[in-house]
């Protein structure tokens, strides 16, 4: 780990992958059987949704990217591919239990990142996982909530970017 950069603690599900509505399919569909996409029985049921030019949006920003989501390792072996990252650091969660309005994840980000900079890429941050982090980390942060419906947009990577650029 280079502690010079910041750390971006990513999450999956609603941020990388979209929980709203699926654009509808344009009115010519491939019939070809050679040309439809085949996907695994266990595949997840919205990977399509990923959008593969997150990974360069997300390798151009300067930080440190860390898988923070309960795919742990298949984050890298599924997602990464898709996206062509490298294989990224994952967090390890501890067991533990809810902690009232604190998010799960939260104790667990802020003992990762051992007062370095970060962002967390979220799509369920709350008011109390932000006054948390502001009276617990010893560094700057910037908790970003994506919008699950729509998953990371040009928007958030705008906020996301302004602030790594402010911390470097």
């Amino acid at each position: 780990m280079s502690a010079s950069r910041p750390l971006l603690f990513l999450d999956v599900d609603g941020t990388l992958i979209p929980f709203g509505t699926p654009p509808a399919a344009p009115p010519a569909m491939p019939r070809s059987p050679s040309r439809v996409q085949v996907r695994p029985d266990d595949a997840h049921p919205l990977l399509h949704r990923v959008e593969p030019e997150h990974g360069r949006l997300l390798s151009a920003l300067p930080c440190e990217l860390v898988w923070a989501t309960t795919w742990m390792s298949d984050a890298n072996d599924v997602l990464a591919p898709l996206l062509g990252l490298p294989a990224l650091p994952v967090v390890d969660w501890p067991d533990s239990d809810e902690d009232g309005a604190l998010h799960w994840k939260t104790r667990g980000l802020v003992q990762w990142a051992q007062g370095r900079p970060f962002v967390w890429v979220d799509d369920e941050i709350s008011p109390a996982d932000r006054a948390w982090v502001a009276a617990h980390h010893h560094g700057p942060a910037l908790l970003h909530r994506v919008d699950p419906r729509h998953g990371l947009t040009e928007r958030d990577f705008t906020v996301i970017r302004d602030w790594l650029f402010e911390q470097v």
